[in-house]
């Protein structure tokens, strides 16, 4: 276990940044002491070291939104920490998903969903339908995001929004698989986008 440098922080208190592991969004600022921290490793959960009550506050102890811990990081200077966690329902006393009051959108979850992809792509089960597309080739995987393209077309005609975004998703994975068998990423389009709004 990894302990930053605790006497460089007023009262031996170092600022904490909770950031959505998925996301990126930053969700909320605390602060820790060795015991806190200690406490975060043990239980997998954040724990501060609240100063208004005086003790270890667990975030979620009593409202059950808790912060379920994925990484820690120290900075260079090991006086300040950064958790990337998964946040269990929103993060704000307030009820807002960031003590900033900001959306947590999952978009950051299309960059884990390429990982995963990448991974599947370069694995040895011959029963996951990702290698077994790969395995085909570029003219099957980009025969299957036409197929789901006009599957999405033909539900937009209709009012069955539950089936009009459950073909979008299946467009939009089978589009990732096109991109990455192509040697791109999603981000790769983003900039085009970005340049083209400049």
């Amino acid at each position: 276990m990894e302990i930053p440098n605790f006497s460089k922080g007023e009262n031996g208190l170092l600022p904490a940044i909770i950031q959505d592991e998925t996301t990126g969004k930053v969700l909320m600022l605390g602060y820790m002491n060795e015991a806190a921290l200690k406490q975060t490793y043990e239980i997998d959960k954040v724990t501060f070291f609240s100063r208004s009550k005086n003790r270890l506050w667990t975030k979620g102890e009593s409202s059950g939104n808790y912060l379920h811990v994925r990484n820690i990081a120290f900075d260079c200077d090991q006086d300040a920490i950064l958790i990337k966690a998964k946040p269990e329902g929103p993060t704000c006393h307030t009820g807002a998903d960031t003590c900033w009051n900001e959306k947590n959108e999952s978009i950051g979850f299309i960059a884990q969903l390429e990982r995963v992809i990448e991974s599947r792509k370069n694995g040895g089960d011959e029963k996951s339908y990702v290698k077994s597309l790969f395995d085909k080739g570029i003219n099957k995987i980009a025969q299957k995001v036409g197929e789901e393209a006009i599957e999405v077309v033909i539900e937009a005609k209709d009012n069955d929004y539950d089936l009009f975004l459950n073909e979008s998703a299946d467009l939009l994975f089978h589009y990732l698989i096109l991109l990455q068998a192509k040697g791109f990423k999603l981000q790769d389009v983003v900039k085009i986008l970005e340049s083209r709004h400049r």
